[in-house]
């Protein structure tokens, strides 16, 4: 791979960096440095997490290598770590940025957020942060434009929880619908035939991630 690449792993609402741990090993045994941060994604905005822990990683990343300038530095996201990205990037020009693999993004907000967001245990489970991703035109995700950096999107089209998955529209992965995942810019897109709880644990989802950081496609 010439220069070390360091990939910064970003996980999802109410999830721990330990989600992210087989993907980040896959990473490691391709040739690349990561940095698998975990925020606490229940506590405080998306535009404070994005603002903080992104540039924390970035530094973690230059830690691991010892030098002022790594080749690249790209990003692998599920679910709510897509939205902190993006909205990082709409506001940071991150100069040695490589490409960026959202899985399962809520890019235009969940039905879920619409329907349960002014319940207290909703609120109180979720956070600031959860509850910014409806898909009214101000929520986070909707707030923020096209994406302007390469990314590559994958999503999933079945669910276990029929109760979650009847309020959000069909196709989806139980939280997010393929429609929504989808983002004015991306590259690539890619539909698959898993939930949204773990889809980044899945063998061919990882296969996929590091097809599209190597060659900025999918392999199908």
């Amino acid at each position: 791979m010439g220069k070390k690449e360091c990939v910064i792993l970003l996980h999802g609402l109410t999830r721990t960096a330990g989600s992210m741990r087989r993907m980040e090993k896959a990473l490691q045994k391709s040739g690349y440095l990561t940095c698998n941060m975990g925020y606490p994604s229940r506590k405080y905005p998306v535009g404070y997490l994005a603002g903080k822990y992104i540039p924390l990683a970035m530094e973690a990343c230059f830690r691991k290598t010892g030098e002022k300038k790594l080749q690249k530095i790209h990003f692998v996201t599920h679910s709510m770590g897509g939205i902190l990205v993006r909205y990082y990037l709409a506001r940071h020009v991150v100069a040695n940025l490589g490409r960026v693999v959202m899985l399962a993004p809520p890019n235009h907000g969940s039905e879920i957020v619409d329907k349960l967001g002014d319940k207290w245990w909703f609120r109180r489970f979720n956070g600031p942060g959860g509850c910014s991703l409806g898909t009214e035109a101000g929520s986070a995700p909707n707030s923020l434009g096209p994406a302007k950096f390469p990314v590559g999107i994958i999503t999933g089209k079945r669910t276990l929880d029929p109760l979650f998955s009847s309020m959000v529209a069909k196709p989806n992965d139980g939280k997010v619908s393929v429609q929504s995942a989808r983002l004015e810019g991306m590259r690539d897109f890619l539909v698959v035939p898993h939930g949204h709880t773990f889809i980044m644990r899945n063998k061919e989802v990882i296969r996929q991630v590091i097809g599209f950081l190597r060659h900025g496609a999918f392999e199908i």
